[in-house]
């Protein structure tokens, strides 16, 4: 069972990439169903891959009337991030990083950074990345963490909250087409090994690699 207190949450203003608006993060799930990627910084390797990844699930997330949005936690690397076309979605600024602290994104410190980053996880990925011409740089918060929110339309309950446990953790497609109860036919890349999840719906297992 989901903790995340989706009245407080709701509150919280988000900066539109687009338009510059602020806008209440509740509003984005008012009308329709959406998937929340929160993102570690815009120049992270990491999140582009990730980005990329979630995006293969754009055409059925429309389909079934579902909404990728991309929430990070501040401006730097963001005309890089949209010009590289990384996220097939809307994107939004949490400037007080609020969000993130609701939701128990956590930040890491000068001692445990380091280990975390050059961790097998995110050594994987990094590699598959590049491999894929997807590149990074070290510009931004380098201490912040992610993770992902899927809320129901009108708010209704919380489907999906996924907490990193390392910077190399994500939730692989068929575990958000399983939260959302929809079908998707995409090939995923890399499966690494995921942080924390909580379901409000009950879904198998979760397989994963080491």
């Amino acid at each position: 069972m989901s903790t995340v207190n989706l009245s407080k949450l709701s509150s919280n203003l988000l900066k539109s990439a687009t338009s510059g608006e602020n806008v209440e993060l509740g509003s984005l799930w008012r009308d329709q169903t959406v998937v929340l990627f929160f993102l570690r910084r815009f120049g992270c390797q990491i999140c582009r891959w990730t980005a990329a990844e979630v995006s293969k699930l754009e055409k059925d997330l429309k389909t079934n009337g579902v909404a990728l949005i991309g929430v990070g936690p501040e401006e730097t690397g963001l005309k890089e991030f949209k010009d590289g076309g990384f996220l097939k979605g809307d994107i939004y600024i949490d400037e007080k990083k609020q969000c993130y602290k609701d939701l128990g994104f956590k930040r890491y410190n000068a001692i445990n950074v380091l280990p975390a980053a050059l961790g097998k996880k995110v050594r994987d990925i990094a590699s598959k990345a590049s491999a894929e011409g997807i590149q990074g740089n070290f510009s931004g918060d380098l201490l912040q963490s992610g993770g992902m929110l899927i809320v129901a339309k009108g708010g209704e309950k919380v489907l999906l909250h996924f907490i990193q446990d390392t910077p190399g953790d994500h939730v692989p497609l068929e575990d958000i087409t399983k939260a959302l109860g929809i079908t998707a036919t995409v090939q995923a890349g890399v499966r690494p090994q995921i942080g924390w999840l909580s379901y409000d719906v009950i879904v198998p297992a979760i397989n994963s690699d080491t």
